[in-house]
């Protein structure tokens, strides 16, 4: 069996590669080297028409990771919130909670993006933005807002130092240490990260600048702060809504799920509805939707590639216009197919990771 589908997988081997020599069509990733040669709407990094396809593709899956990390955080936020309101005891709630769901879950996530493009474009003009606090301003070219004056490569180390103490708290504790040493080891830590860090930002903030880079108004545009386009906007409140009803229904279940006994018992020893959604009834329930809302946050790391239907230059697309540029459709169908498993993958690790840490250990019987 194993031999038979050897054969065939070299028989298709073979056979695609002397239909691309026949065309004349050269395979391999040293195409990865050349220069695009074409521009497109949005980067996280700076981008020029000279850089080469490599970048090109390590831009678009930055740009895929952006939107689905701003997608699945509002999302969660929005799921919780309508999981907390289809379980109140107010009818009105929870009616307005079910309505939100049957609506956003029941169309399809491709005309919400569509909808809220021609929402977010026609949106005022920098001159009559709409403004939110003088610090934020809504426009149709985009969403203004502030940003700390000390540059993305600083806040990507200080997001390394915050990560490596984590893993290095990981390492004390494995140790087993004692739990005062332990936690005289956390305490002195966390002061040493929080001291380095304020360090870092006031060493490399520029003197005589402010702390915040605000926009504001310069001729007919605004200069300053950090700007989303209208096309990653309108696709993080599509992605946002539309996962926060999924989500929210898991929390929901999550919530119902918790035995009665177990909040009855809470009101016996004389906790308060507060002590007990937050000690007893939280607590089991995210033990119960962490495995569904692994698969949601899969699901919607993967619906980033309705970013093509309002112009966003996320992965998917990037790789279909460099697709129709070199020719190269196998390479970069597999880089492709490649970077979303490699993404996907990972969340479902840290997600199952987490589940591990929070599982209720069982009693072993021993024989």
């Amino acid at each position: 069996m194993l031999s038979g589908a050897a054969v065939l997988i070299i028989a298709m081997i073979l056979n695609t590669r002397s239909a691309l020599d026949a065309q004349s069509l050269t395979t391999g990733f040293g195409f990865l080297n050349r220069s695009t040669g074409w521009d497109f709407s949005f980067s996280v990094l700076p981008y020029t028409i000279s850089d080469s396809y490599s970048r090109t593709l390590l831009i678009g899956i930055l740009n895929t990771l952006l939107l689905g990390l701003l997608g699945i955080f509002f999302a969660t936020v929005i799921g919780v919130l309508i999981g907390l309101i289809r379980t109140s005891r107010n009818y009105l709630f929870s009616f307005l909670g079910t309505v939100y769901v049957e609506i956003f879950r029941n169309v399809p996530l491709i005309l919400q993006a569509v909808f809220w493009y021609s929402i977010v474009s026609h949106l005022p003009r920098p001159r009559s933005a709409i403004s939110l606090g003088d610090s934020i301003f809504l426009t149709g070219r985009g969403v203004y807002f502030p940003v700390l004056n000390i540059g993305l490569p600083v806040v990507v180390i200080m997001c390394a130092l915050v990560v490596t103490w984590l893993i290095g708290l990981k390492w004390f504790k494995r140790r087993q240490m004692q739990a005062q040493s332990y936690r005289r080891v956390k305490l002195i830590g966390w002061c040493v990260l929080l001291l380095l860090l304020c360090a870092i930002g006031f060493t490399s903030h520029a003197p005589d600048t402010p702390w915040l880079n605000m926009p504001a108004l310069k001729g007919l545009n605004f200069r300053g702060g950090l700007r989303l386009p209208p096309e990653l906007t309108a696709l993080v409140i599509a992605i946002a809504l539309y996962g926060g009803a999924y989500i929210g229904e898991v929390v929901r279940a999550g919530l119902v799920s918790v035995p009665r006994g177990q909040i009855e018992a809470g009101f016996v020893n004389g906790l308060s509805a507060y002590h007990i959604f937050t000690r007893i009834r939280l607590p089991l329930a995210v033990r119960a939707i962490l495995p569904s809302l692994t698969n949601q946050y899969v699901q919607l790391m993967k619906a980033t590639t309705i970013g093509l239907v309002v112009g966003f230059s996320d992965f998917f697309m990037i790789v279909s216009t460099s697709i129709n540029q070199s020719g190269q459709t196998l390479e970069l169908l597999a880089i492709l197919m490649g970077g979303f498993l490699l993404i996907n993958l990972t969340i479902a690790f840290v997600m199952n990771t987490i589940n591990q840490k929070i599982a209720i250990k069982g009693y072993e019987v021993k024989s």
